[in-house]
C-alpha cells in the first residue's frame, strides 16, 4: 500500500489494518460500544478525534498517529519547523524525529524519480546529510 503522508485518510487506513489482522465485526463493535454501521461509516471518515482514534489504536495495536507525525516531519515548512526544538514549556520535548520505512521509501523514491535532488531533500526535510547517506547505502539507492 502506498501512503500520501500529505493527505491522510484515516478510515481506509484502519479498515485495512482490520482486515490484515481478520478481526471480526461483533468483536470491534463490543470493544467501540458501537453499532456495525457506525463502524462502517467510521471507515468512510477521512478525520476521527483523538479518543476514538485512540481506541483504534489499542485495538489493532498499531500507532495510527504516526501517519500524523510524519506529515509533519515532511509538510511542515523551514520556518514552521520549530516544533521539535526546546522550549520552556510544560509540555514533553520531544528530542529526535522518528522515520518510519515508509516515510524513508517516500524520501528516497523522490530521489530515484529525480524530483528532488539530494541537496533539495536535505533543504526541505530538514533530514542530516549522514542520515540521508546511510538510508541510501541501507537500502541500496545511489
Amino acid at each position: 500500500m502506498n501512503i500520501d503522508f500529505k493527505d491522510i485518510h484515516i478510515g481506509s487506513l484502519i479498515q485495512t489494518r482490520v482486515m490484515e489482522m481478520g478481526i471480526d465485526m461483533n468483536r470491534i463493535c463490543s470493544n467501540m460500544k458501537l453499532k456495525e454501521e457506525e463502524i462502517n461509516n467510521m471507515y468512510q471518515q477521512d478525520t476521527l478525534e483523538t479518543k476514538v482514534l485512540l481506541k483504534w489504536c489499542k485495538l489493532l495495536e498499531y500507532d495510527f498517529f504516526r501517519f500524523f507525525s510524519q506529515h509533519l516531519i515532511l509538510f511542515t515548512s523551514p520556518m514552521g519547523a520549530n516544533y521539535n526544538r526546546p522550549t520552556d514549556s510544560v509540555l514533553p520535548q520531544f528530542r529526535k524525529n522518528l522515520y518510519t520505512k515508509e516515510v524513508i521509501f517516500y524520501i528516497l523514491e523522490i530521489i530515484e524519480s529525480n524530483e528532488k535532488t539530494h541537496l533539495e531533500v536535505i533543504n526541505d526535510y530538514k533530514i542530516p546529510k549522514s542520515t540521508l547517506r546511510r538510508w541510501m547505502v541501507k537500502y541500496k539507492i545511489r
